[in-house]
């Protein structure tokens, strides 16, 4: 069963204290690419975290965010006293020089200068970090989740795409028809009207043919790109992701489909072959989505 890259989970948990919210977004990526939104108190964990995600959804373009709606008065900022006094001693002596009495005004610029606020900064308590691991690992389950759904209708259009292409195959044999008998007629026609028919060695005519027909025979590639078919299939059933496997797979498909395609020389199976390519770039399309 294959899994998309794509998935998204949340949880959520009110505590006396906060209340700690936790949401994830992941699309698909070639590696584990994670960017984490978390609060002051939490980045000392960051990298237990991104472990925590790596282990969980492997790759993809992942986003974390962890939220605290704290209590007003935990975030409260302090003033700090002495600095704003220091600031406001400094601030008056050099009023007193320019002759500037506004007291109240210089108060208002010393609050903005650097410093004279102060938040307390407690450490994560273990029981805090154990509550937040735990919604990580809860949203984590949501997300793997939610990357199975879509990988249950992505492998549905997938078996689509390659029944379309291995019908396309099939149907190639009944254009081909006599294809071979009209390109020998009309290299004869036109031998014959370049240098005329007594002129004409049939001998050697018939081995050059035998020769330059060769480059028009596709039943070597129909047989491959029937086996990549089928291997694609079975890869996608098979335990495991194998996301960069079946891309793989899809571009020896194609490296196929346009062989057939450069020496199909006949309208109708040229009609094939794009039909075929379209389905092989949904295929592609998708797998670039799949774990």
């Amino acid at each position: 069963m294959i899994r998309s890259m794509t998935g998204y989970g949340k949880a959520m948990l009110e505590t006396p204290q906060r209340k700690i919210t936790v949401e994830i977004r992941s699309i698909n990526g070639k590696q584990a690419d994670i960017n984490t939104r978390l609060p002051w108190i939490c980045k000392e964990k960051e990298l237990d975290i991104r472990n925590i995600i790596i282990r969980r959804l492997e790759r993809g373009k992942i986003d974390l965010t962890v939220n605290f709606d704290t209590m007003d008065s935990e975030s409260a900022p302090v003033i700090n006293k002495n600095m704003v006094k220091s600031y406001f001693s400094q601030m008056k002596e050099i009023s007193g020089e320019l002759g500037i009495t506004d007291d109240a005004g210089l108060l208002a610029i010393v609050m903005r200068l650097p410093e004279t606020l102060r938040t307390e900064k407690p450490e994560l308590s273990d029981e805090e970090w154990n509550r937040i691991s735990g919604l990580i690992e809860e949203a984590l389950t949501m997300t793997d989740l939610y990357r199975l759904e879509e990988g249950k209708a992505m492998e549905k259009d997938l078996n689509k795409s390659v029944a379309a292409i291995l019908g396309y195959l099939e149907n190639l044999g009944s254009v081909e028809g006599d294809r071979i008998s009209r390109m020998r007629e009309k290299l004869m026609t036109t031998l014959n009207e370049a240098v005329g028919s007594e002129n004409v060695d049939r001998n050697r005519f018939e081995q050059e043919l035998i020769f330059y027909l060769e480059k028009f025979d596709i039943n070597e590639e129909k047989v491959r790109l029937r086996k990549h078919c089928d291997y694609f299939q079975e890869t996608m059933n098979g335990e495991g992701n194998h996301g960069k496997m079946l891309n793989f797979i899809s571009q020896e498909m194609g490296r196929e489909i346009n062989t057939i395609g450069s020496k199909a020389n006949d309208a109708a199976m040229q009609k094939l072959v794009v039909m075929m390519k379209d389905e092989l770039e949904k295929i592609k399309e998708l797998t670039l989505n799949i774990l």
